[in-house]
């Protein structure tokens, strides 16, 4: 038995315009501030001898590492990301970019933006158009009833807001 893994499928490619933007910041931070601060550091180290036991040479070499795989992975994802700037014509339907506002069974309201999956985040009430939830929803109508499979079972949600707002 090898340690062989496929590898993941691919993420979609769109992306909002608050969320390129907010890619292009942290690559901007990540080359033009904080990974010359770090070489200057790892350059000081290096003049005080023995590399070896030098803590702060060798965790600043580590963080040139991750800032650097960081920064190639920010420059790939850039070039191929697809910016969703255009509202849709049809509303009242939910597409990307959507915030959608369901209510379950017992009157509970959540509510959700549909953004890619580079910028998802739940605490922020971001959802990828990726995750089981966002695919049931996409394509729905205003007042239609959704039923999402989770482990637990189905949930039945109805769609009683659609807005496209920036957040």
């Amino acid at each position: 038995m090898g340690r062989y893994r496929p590898p993941r499928p691919h993420g979609s490619n769109y992306i909002t315009p608050e969320g390129e933007r907010a890619l292009r910041a942290e690559l901007r931070e990540l080359w033009k501030v904080e990974r010359p601060q770090i070489t200057a550091s790892v350059h000081e180290a290096a003049k005080n001898g023995d590399r070896s036991e030098n803590g702060d040479y060798i965790y600043g070499k580590k963080r040139l590492r991750e800032i650097d795989s960081r920064v190639r992975f920010l420059t790939k994802r850039l070039e191929h990301v697809t910016v969703v700037d255009a509202l849709p014509n049809d509303r009242n339907t939910v597409f990307f970019g959507a915030w959608v506002t369901l209510e379950d069974a017992q009157g509970d309201q959540q509510r959700y933006r549909i953004v890619g999956p580079d910028e998802f985040n739940l605490t922020e009430g971001k959802m990828s158009m990726d995750s089981p939830l966002a695919k049931t929803l996409l394509g729905k109508p205003l007042d239609a009833q959704v039923q999402v499979p989770t482990p637990s079972g189905i949930i039945e949600y109805d769609i009683v807001a659609i807005d496209y707002i920036a957040s």
